[in-house]
């Protein structure tokens, strides 16, 4: 089985990757990074507050993006590895945005004939966009594979709040 899971180094991507190896431990995996040119982020954000090695004064764009995409090409590594610690064969993988973040993922998921989509329901906070619950939700209703959505941990833990409240208030212990 070969699965393909988004990495953008956050809590919920590694939460999925970690989730991920106990389903199906032993298993081939890519760990994909999609990352922005410092155009394509100063057009979506106004600014280059994204991470992903855009910090710090670049002399042109072209240096800002080989920067963006060594620290792409790190993140995505930094996936692998926890993935391969995790009990996985792994190999990371990055793209450069270019359209639609589910479209790319899809693509990809069949170039590298996954069985399996993984990711979390949430991304950092500067890549939200990126891997955030619009795209997982875009994935799973444009896929044609199957796609395992982790919840983020706080999501987790929320709900397991209100479970527990919910048998108390029920009476169920």
């Amino acid at each position: 089985m070969m699965m393909l899971i988004c990495y953008d180094g956050s809590t919920d991507a590694r939460a999925a990757i970690d989730r991920a190896a106990l389903l199906m431990p032993g298993h081939e995996a890519t760990v994909l990074l999609i990352w922005e040119t410092m155009l394509e982020t100063m057009t979506r954000h106004g600014s280059l507050g994204m991470g992903f090695g855009m910090v710090g004064p670049y002399t042109d764009e072209q240096e800002a993006d080989a920067a963006a995409e060594k620290a792409a090409l790190a993140t995505a590594g930094e996936g692998a590895q926890r993935a391969i610690d995790a009990g996985l064969v792994a190999r990371p993988l990055i793209a450069r945005r270019n359209e639609d973040i589910a479209a790319i993922v899809l693509g990809i998921a069949g170039d590298v004939d996954a069985d399996v989509i993984v990711l979390g329901t949430r991304g950092l906070s500067g890549v939200k966009s990126l891997m955030l619950g619009s795209v997982s939700h875009a994935i799973v209703h444009r896929a044609d594979r199957a796609v395992l959505v982790v919840p983020s941990p706080a999501v987790i833990e929320e709900r397991q709040r209100w479970a527990e409240h919910v048998r108390a208030g029920a009476g169920v212990v």
